[in-house]
């Protein structure tokens, strides 16, 4: 008859690449082989969704209108409180009411003050104008924005 198999031991090459060593006696280094890198747990990488279709149709001219008319918007409001903003600038920095270009931006954010130009009476004019003109320019910018927001929303 032949004699069964040694169990394998802790130092045995075959064994310490199948089984790690046990916890009380740790495996001596091998000199000839490279220092294990520790082994990082890699999750497969997740399913990308795929690309939306491309849409055609009566609903791509709608999304086209409604972004022109957002844009369109969003133009006009800043375009105003552009010229608010520059006809306050104008004013504190006491530019020469006599200029064209002053006149002209004048002219402008008068109607585009939306009753904000008296809100606040300060002791003097320029700072006066500065808070009623920039506040009125900040009305602009939100309202703006709001309305454009809530034409892109109408897109389907």
């Amino acid at each position: 008859m032949t004699e069964p198999p040694k169990p394998p031991e802790a130092g045995d090459r075959l064994v310490a690449a199948d089984r790690p060593s046990p916890p009380d006696r740790p495996s001596p280094p091998d000199r000839f082989s490279p220092p294990e890198q520790p082994v990082r747990n890699v999750s497969p990488r997740p399913h990308r969704p795929a690309l939306p279709q491309p849409v055609t149709g009566p609903v791509r001219v709608w999304q086209g209108v409604v972004a022109f008319l957002a844009a369109a918007v969003r133009l006009a409001s800043r375009l105003a409180a552009l010229i608010l903003v520059l006809y306050a600038i104008f004013t504190v920095f006491r530019a020469n009411p006599a200029n064209i270009w002053y006149q002209f931006v004048e002219s402008l954010a008068s109607p585009l003050s939306v009753g904000l130009a008296n809100l606040f009476q300060l002791a003097d004019v320029r700072w006066t104008t500065l808070v009623n003109y920039g506040l009125a320019a900040l009305v602009w910018l939100i309202v703006g924005s709001v309305v454009a927001g809530l034409i892109r929303r109408a897109a389907p």
